[in-house]
């Protein structure tokens, strides 16, 4: 345990003059948030958590007031979902987290969700059949993983995280 003359409490530095540092001990100090075992991840506390949900309250009433409804797609995804989006992917690829699908000899390899369009494209493509099953307006909570490489900073580069992402599909463009 820290000697007490060690423990401080408060800010110890100027935002003007670290502001990385100044971030790190106000995200870690006001018990928002805390660095995982685990290389690039971090703890939510429940004060953090606590924020979140007041984010997701927040949102989720403006998208229901628009007919957006909550769902959730899996977090693994096949590789030859990316394959078909190539160039959708082409910008985080480096940061996809892969598995080996070991239900199956020779099966393909899975990715642990970098992102959902994929996955939820795919789905898009079967339970459309007509212009009268759209508007499609969905939601998704979830977590995502990226297995970032560079300096990992609370909240702001890890290696996994919560977002939002909302993707619907209309008539018009």
């Amino acid at each position: 345990m820290a000697d007490e003359s060690e423990k401080k409490l408060g800010i110890t530095v100027k935002k003007e003059e670290d502001m990385a540092e100044w971030y790190q001990q106000v995200c870690l100090k006001s018990e928002v948030a805390d660095y995982a075992p685990v290389k690039g991840c971090y703890i939510l506390r429940p004060l953090g958590y606590a924020l979140w949900e007041k984010i997701q309250e927040y949102f989720n009433k403006r998208m229901k007031y628009r007919g957006v409804q909550n769902a959730y797609f899996p977090l693994f995804i096949p590789e030859s979902f990316f394959q078909r989006e190539a160039t959708h992917a082409e910008g985080f690829t480096p940061e996809v987290a892969w598995i080996a699908n070991r239900d199956e000899e020779g099966s393909e390899r899975l990715a642990i969700r970098p992102t959902s369009e994929t996955i939820m494209y795919d789905s898009y493509s079967r339970w459309l059949r007509s212009w009268r099953d759209l508007p499609i307006r969905i939601n998704q909570w979830a977590n995502i993983v990226r297995w970032e490489t560079q300096a990992t900073k609370l909240f702001l580069r890890s290696r996994e995280f919560l977002w939002q992402e909302g993707h619907c599909v209309y008539e018009t463009e």
